[in-house]
């Protein structure tokens, strides 16, 4: 390995991946990931392709289109207006139409269970 290591500014002169810029290196690396993944069965070397490409797509993506923080209130507030819901229409998860409104208002805090 140390060989192929030698000299790296060869290897991205080759055509080794490198950092995406813009969405249309984007499209490439995204196409070449999906080609490698529906491989039944990937040899080691298209194992680590698969690996190198999905760590450089992913870079880009956080980078160009971060997901910005939000709290579980206005999440469901959002997919409930997206969705057409009402407070009813959550009943089943929540158990009650109290807990549904005190969630909503902040003053209940979600459990899994």
């Amino acid at each position: 390995m140390s060989t192929v290591l030698a000299n790296p500014a060869e290897m991205i002169a080759q055509g080794a991946p490198r950092l995406i810029h813009d969405d249309a290196e984007l499209e490439v690396y995204t196409n070449a990931l999906f080609h490698l993944t529906a491989l039944d069965n990937p040899s080691p070397s298209e194992a680590e392709a698969i690996e190198l490409l999905t760590l450089l797509v992913e870079r880009y993506e956080q980078a160009q289109y971060p997901i910005p923080a939000a709290n579980p209130v206005s999440v469901l507030r959002f997919l409930m207006e997206r969705q057409g819901l009402t407070q009813r229409n959550l009943l089943p998860q929540f158990g009650s139409e109290s807990a549904v409104s005190m969630f909503l208002s902040g003053q209940r805090k979600l459990t899994l269970g």
